[in-house]
C-alpha cells in the first residue's frame, strides 16, 4: 500500500514526489540567478537539496519545512526581482512535499509558481520581453508528467492575479489542463 495524505481528496507520496520533482526542476534552472547575486547565501540551495532528498525517496521531514522557510526569508532579503523569484522557487520546491489535498485555488501556486517565476526571470533577462516568458511556459508545459497534470486537475483553476508571475501561472495552468 502506498502512503497518502487525505483532505478533500487523496495525494499519494508518489504523486507528491512527482509534484516536488517538477517544482525542483524549475527552481534548479534559476537557482544560479540567486547564487550569482548572493554567493554566500546557501539557504535556497539547501531548500533545493531538501526537495531533492524527498524526490529520491526520503520521507517528508522537518528539513523540508525549515529549509523552505529559510529560502523564503532569503527571497525577502534578495537584491532584486530575479534573485527574489529564484530564491522563492527554491523555497517552493522544499515545501512541495507538503502540498495540501484541499480543493483551494491557492494550492495551485504550490505546484506552478516556481515554473511561472522561472518564466518571469526569463522575461527579465530578455529585457522585459513577454515572448521569453511565453517560451519558458511552453517548456514548463512540456516537462509536466501525466501524474503532475492529474494532481493539478484535482484543484480549482489558479487564482486570478494582476502580477506578471500570476498571469504566467494562469497561462501554464490553462495549458496543462487542456492537455489530453
Amino acid at each position: 500500500m502506498t502512503a497518502s495524505v487525505s483532505g478533500d481528496f487523496e495525494l499519494t507520496m508518489d504523486e507528491l514526489r512527482a509534484v516536488t520533482r517538477y517544482v525542483a526542476e524549475a527552481a534548479e534552472d534559476v537557482l544560479p540567478v540567486f547564487e550569482s547575486a548572493h554567493p554566500d547565501d546557501r539557504r535556497p540551495r539547501a531548500a533545493l537539496d531538501a526537495a531533492r532528498e524527498f524526490t529520491a525517496g526520503a520521507r517528508r521531514t522537518r528539513l523540508q519545512r525549515v529549509t523552505s522557510l529559510d529560502a523564503h526569508r532569503a527571497a525577502r532579503e534578495a537584491s532584486g526581482e530575479a534573485p527574489r523569484l529564484a530564491a522563492r522557487a527554491a523555497g517552493d520546491a522544499a515545501s512541495a512535499p507538503y502540498l495540501h489535498p484541499i480543493a483551494k485555488s491557492h494550492q495551485v501556486g504550490h505546484i506552478l509558481r516556481a515554473a511561472a517565476s522561472a518564466a518571469r526571470i526569463a522575461e527579465i533577462h530578455a529585457g522585459g520581453d513577454p515572448g521569453a516568458g511565453d517560451a519558458a511556459i511552453a517548456r514548463a508545459r512540456l516537462r509536466a508528467t501525466p501524474v503532475l497534470v492529474g494532481v493539478l486537475r484535482r484543484y480549482p483553476l489558479a487564482p486570478a492575479s494582476g502580477s506578471r508571475v500570476g498571469q504566467l501561472m494562469a497561462a501554464l495552468d490553462a495549458s496543462l489542463r487542456a492537455l489530453r
